[in-house]
This record gives C-alpha cells, sequence and structure tokens, in this order.
C-alpha cells in the first residue's frame, strides 16, 4: 500500500508541474510551446499514476483512491504554491485539508475492501 502512495506522491509532483510551472518558468512563452511541454511532463505522471492506481485497486476501492489521490494532491500543492511560486499559506489550506481529514473518513469508515 506505501508503493500506492509513494507512486501517487511523486505523479502528482509532475502532474503540478505540468499544471502549474509554467506560470513560473515559461511566463511569455508562446502558448503552444508550454502546451506540448506541458504534455511532455504530463506523461511522466501517467507513467507514475496508472501502474499506482493498478496497484492501489488492490486493496482499496475507487473512491478510496480517489481521496487519497486528492490529499495528496492538496499536500504538493501547498509545497509547490509555498517554495515554488512564493506564495503564502493561506488560513484556507488549512480549513481545505480538515475538509479532506472529513473525506478520508467517510471514505474509510466501513474499512478496506480488499482486506
Amino acid at each position: 500500500m506505501l508503493e500506492t502512495i509513494s507512486l501517487l506522491f511523486l505523479s502528482n509532483l509532475f502532474m503540478t508541474f505540468a499544471w502549474y510551472g509554467h506560470l513560473k518558468y515559461m511566463n511569455g512563452k508562446p502558448l503552444l510551446l508550454v502546451i506540448v511541454l506541458s504534455w511532455g511532463i504530463a506523461f511522466f505522471e501517467y507513467i507514475l499514476q496508472v501502474p499506482a492506481n493498478r496497484i492501489g485497486f488492490r486493496h482499496y476501492d475507487l473512491g478510496q483512491l480517489k481521496v487519497i489521490q486528492e490529499v495528496i494532491t492538496m499536500t504538493v500543492f501547498a509545497g509547490f504554491a509555498f517554495f515554488i511560486m512564493k506564495q503564502p499559506l493561506k488560513w484556507d489550506y488549512l480549513w481545505a485539508a480538515f475538509c479532506l481529514v472529513g473525506a478520508v473518513y467517510f471514505m474509510f469508515r466501513g474499512g478496506m475492501p480488499h482486506a
């Protein structure tokens, strides 16, 4: 199960850079170039994300996999926003995290489906 979380974390690093990295590093570049480079980065996201979901589906149901991915996405995004984009962390990130904790609770309260 740790393998799934690790692969999802790494895939989210690529995804976040593909979606938002161009705002810092390619501002002013032609849009078509930015799109092609973002697709190239996203290719590596998929190389990690697809196996992560296949492996994870052995242990989690589909909703649980999605919630895990969303928690990882928000964690990676907060770090990216703060460290790379130099955006201040807002209280809204904390409140969103509490909402995600609630989502985790509801998706996992019945236990693990394949355990």
